[in-house]
């Protein structure tokens, strides 16, 4: 398992979608999920700390969790199927464990207001998730300049 945050939410350019980035935690790999426009509305608002006047189903979420004095430990993305996401929430309750099925988009809301670290399969980020890339320091680039300036029409015929 690897633990992940909300990098950022943005829309698809091919579907024009939300999309949810997650990004792990030494921001090596990033991670898009698609998910609906009221999840998306729902994490916006978690991340900017936006007040609402009345509670939406993620506060709703929380607000039963405290009453029951149950704890929300962790949510787990741990599968993926037909491109689909599957979490789980991973909840304390009277001293016992719980695994919740869920969606991805809930789960990262929810998260986001108790608040509870999100965690991503190994399998997934290394099937799914797209790998940080490192900027050119200057001696790449200068060797790169120098691979150029010797090259020959010639040596495209190997």
């Amino acid at each position: 398992m690897r633990q992940m945050k909300v990098d950022k939410l943005g829309i698809d350019l091919l579907t024009h979608d939300p999309v949810v980035i997650l990004k792990d935690m030494d921001g090596s790999h990033y991670l898009p999920i698609l998910i609906g426009p009221f999840e998306a509305t729902a994490i916006a608002l978690a991340l900017e700390g936006a007040p609402v006047p009345r509670p939406l189903s993620h506060d709703l979420m929380r607000n039963i969790l405290d009453t029951l004095n149950a704890n929300l430990e962790q949510v787990v993305i741990h599968d993926i199927k037909d491109s689909t996401f599957f979490a789980k929430l991973i909840v304390r309750t009277n001293g016992e464990i719980q695994e919740i099925d869920a969606r991805p988009s809930d789960g990262i809301a929810l998260a986001l207001r108790v608040p509870a670290p999100i965690f991503v399969s190994d399998k997934i980020v290394l099937e799914e998730a797209t790998a940080e890339k490192k900027p050119i320091n200057d001696t790449e680039m200068a060797r790169f300049k120098k691979f150029l300036e010797d090259l020959k029409p010639s040596d495209f015929n190997r």
